[in-house]
């Protein structure tokens, strides 16, 4: 009898889950959709277009890796349920935000909402299945639950922005949120790490202010030139924060990111392959809604249905890469995404130059794209977050999820500075050398040597691992020697 009733608290639990990182993931995926009704109803430019997104993915990036500890720390399922409160309220107040400014504040709070739920959740789950068969089974449908956001997304926006207007966007998330609550309250179990991370204040300052400043720069630039006294000086304070910020985190016992673990090629891979591809996602979601709306005059529902085939196959195509990474490694699967994340940029440059463009072309650059996009998360979820110790679940889940979060910010104001600019065409090329760069970094960081050592056995042992795995209880030794 125990035995049912456990399966069926399990099974809740995980739908708690999957809707929290529901509301996260889905917000940013329909609000492009909204961004040109917004700009027009709240007299935008196009910064402030970047900082409404931006606002929120920073927050993100930036209070992660802290949010994952916390909750090691103090109990997941307490900073969960906060999370939630923050969010839904953050949720209610964008929609009634009467002018550019407030909407910006209050996607800060939802994102300070936002980041106690993606880390934390993976940290629940992980501790609510035990079997490591049942946790990578329950991780898995987690993490697909992103690609029904990224399909569903954009139509659902543009519906909600025809029939609703664009406020719509934001009180779809409030009978979410409290749904999610109430069922969190009822059935989530408290759980602590049995030895949390200490905070590290100082390193956090660090990390905040480098990506801040860096970001402000690049989306405020157009506007005031590069050589103008606030761009220097963000881009010098950015500089310092990151030159300060790994002699600092190498000399604490317990930093908020170990430096060590960049001296292995694979998990570095990994890393900048997650920036460059979350980069190539943010950009390419911003820099179409705007062209398709703006410059071709398609409707918010029409610009859906026109991102359909990218969506699609960002949900059809990230379960054939996990199977491809769990029989033959990372390495294929990349250079799939590489491969297809830098032809849709190329495509695209050749398509968007007609004033008419064909339907059929633009078709297939979002196709490819999405091919792209839908291969990259599995092979960076496994070579990235399967070192990192099971005891701080939230901090491996969380720093794994700062390094797409960053990327995002990143890739939303380099491309919205090249619109800014007048240089639509630069923003096609910016994707198509953030493929590249992937294409290179797979080129250099999976090779036989740095993925297995020379040795098909061990390759074997770590690929078919599932995220969590109680053998998974150490850091990678650096070293020439690499998993994934």
């Amino acid at each position: 009898m125990a035995e049912p009733g456990l399966r069926r608290r399990q099974s809740i639990v995980l739908s708690v889950c999957c809707l929290s990182v529901l509301l996260v993931s889905l917000d940013t995926t329909v609000l492009n959709v909204a961004l040109p009704t917004m700009q027009r109803d709240l007299g935008s430019s196009v910064s402030g277009l970047q900082w409404t997104l931006d606002a929120y993915t920073l927050v993100l990036a930036s209070l992660l890796t802290p949010a994952g500890s916390t909750a090691d720390r103090v109990g997941r399922r307490r900073v969960f349920r906060l999370g939630l409160v923050l969010f839904t309220a953050g949720s209610a107040l964008c929609g009634l935000a009467p002018t550019l400014g407030w909407l910006v504040a209050f996607r800060t709070v939802q994102a300070l909402g936002g980041c106690m739920l993606t880390p934390v959740a993976m940290a629940i789950l992980t501790n609510t299945f035990t079997r490591p068969r049942e946790r990578a089974r329950a991780i898995g449908v987690w993490g697909g639950v992103v690609g029904i956001s990224m399909a569903a997304g954009p139509i659902l926006g543009g519906t909600l922005v025809e029939s609703a207007g664009w406020r719509s966007v934001f009180w779809l998330n409030v009978p979410i949120g409290l749904a999610t609550l109430l069922l969190a309250t009822l059935y989530i179990p408290e759980s602590r790490a049995p030895r949390p991370r200490r905070a590290d204040p100082v390193g956090q300052l660090l990390v905040v202010t480098f990506l801040g400043t860096l970001t402000y720069a690049v989306i405020e630039a157009p506007g005031h030139g590069w050589t103008a006294p606030p761009i220097v000086a963000c881009l010098i304070v950015a500089a310092g924060a990151l030159a300060g910020l790994v002699p600092y985190e190498n000399h604490r016992t317990e930093p908020l990111i170990d430096p060590r673990l960049f001296r292995n090629a694979s998990f570095s891979g990994a890393t900048a392959t997650a920036v460059l591809a979350f980069a190539a996602l943010g950009g390419f979601l911003f820099a179409n809604t705007l062209y398709l709306q703006r410059v071709l005059g398609l409707s918010a529902v029409d610009t859906g249905l026109r991102l359909l085939p990218m969506a699609v196959l960002s949900l059809v195509c990230p379960p054939v890469s996990g199977r491809i990474v769990g029989s033959r490694g990372p390495r294929l699967p990349l250079l799939i995404a590489g491969a297809g994340i830098t032809a849709s940029g190329l495509l695209a440059v050749l398509v968007t130059r007609s004033a008419h463009p064909s339907p059929a072309l633009l078709s297939l650059t979002y196709a490819l794209f999405g091919l792209g996009f839908g291969f990259v998360n599995a092979p960076i979820t496994d070579t990235a977050v399967a070192g990192l110790p099971r005891a701080q679940a939230g901090l491996a889940a969380a720093i794994a999820a700062t390094s797409r979060q960053a990327g995002t910010s990143l890739g939303i104001a380099v491309t919205g500075a090249a619109i800014a600019a007048g240089a639509r065409p630069a923003a096609w090329w910016i994707i198509a050398v953030c493929g590249l760069a992937i294409l290179a970094l797979t080129t250099v960081t999976t090779t036989r040597r740095t993925h297995d050592g020379g040795g098909g056995a061990d390759r074997a042992h770590t690929s078919r691992r599932p995220p969590g795995d109680d053998r998974q209880a150490a850091p990678p030794r650096p070293g020439p020697r690499a998993g994934h």
